[in-house]
């Protein structure tokens, strides 16, 4: 599923390949994918900002922990996502 990242106002952040094998590993890049694309970039430049390995892999659990439960994007509630 291509998602149209046009519209952004934000660059575009290139997930590191770390990320793209949790969330295969995971069985988590559908959840991923089906987030928009603003809320994807958000999660990629937020784990990628991070100038520490052990934050990073912080903020990839959470952001794992969040595409698992559903209904949740950066500690918040986001109805859209929630899972049925």
């Amino acid at each position: 599923m291509n998602k149209d990242f046009s519209r952004l106002k934000r660059q575009r952040n290139k997930m590191p390949g770390f990320v793209r094998k949790a969330l295969q590993e995971s069985n988590l890049a559908r959840d991923f994918e089906q987030r928009p694309a603003y809320q994807q970039n958000d999660y990629i430049g937020w784990i990628n900002r991070a100038k520490k390995q052990e934050t990073k892999d912080k903020r990839l659990k959470q952001m794992l922990d969040e595409l698992e439960q559903g209904g949740v994007y950066m500690k918040m509630k986001h109805a859209a996502s929630a899972k049925q």
